[in-house]
């Protein structure tokens, strides 16, 4: 079977990115827009299970990134092209704000479009979500980059982690835990750091 071209991939991305911001934060809004029915637990449930579907649906595709901070670190740990890094991030952002005008235009503008903020300090948050991001690269690289992992159950792991993640979103915060995470899995695994094409 041959490899989908660098376009297939990329509207894979968008797609995936796209349904992850249409289910997550629409999440968030109608929890909001429905005085909590869907609570935070729900929240957390509903991206962990979007990204799961996703990963199944086209993770054989473009390989399941669908955040900039995993195409940022597949990239510095070299299991992606850095060339390749400013494509992806277009289509994950295209299909972020495309998911962000459906919902804003069905919904209005209710919990900040989805967008969470953090309830502390921007450092207490830029520390929180690094950390979260860690967790979350590390099992995407263990599970994504080791063919001693089960693959199968890669989706299950990381839709689980986002799941548990679910706090805030920003935007320097998980490049740097994710980016560190696959910088440090590449030690643990024993991998040389070699360059892509």
């Amino acid at each position: 079977m041959t490899r989908p071209s660098l376009a297939r991939r990329c509207v894979a991305e968008a797609f995936a990115t796209f349904a992850l911001v249409f289910a997550g934060c629409g999440a968030i809004m109608v929890d909001a827009k429905t005085n909590g029915t869907v609570s935070h637990v729900g929240v957390a449930i509903t991206f962990g299970l979007v990204i799961m579907a996703m990963i199944y649906a086209v993770g054989h595709i473009s390989g399941a990134h669908f955040n900039p901070a995993v195409t940022f670190s597949f990239a510095l740990a070299r299991h992606f092209p850095r060339r390749h890094v400013p494509l992806y991030w277009s289509a994950q952002l295209a299909g972020a704000l495309i998911a962000a005008a459906i919902l804003r235009g069905s919904l209005g503008n209710i919990a900040h479009v989805g967008g969470t903020y953090p309830s502390g300090s921007d450092g207490q948050a830029f520390l929180w979500e690094a950390v979260l991001s860690f967790f979350l690269m590390f099992v995407i690289m263990a599970v994504a980059t080791d063919t001693r992992a089960v693959g199968e159950a890669a989706a299950i792991a990381i839709g689980g982690t986002v799941g548990l993640d679910a706090i805030w979103v920003y935007l320097l915060a998980p490049i740097v835990g994710a980016g560190l995470a696959a910088l440090v899995y590449a030690f643990v695994r024993g991998e040389a750091l070699h360059a892509k094409a």
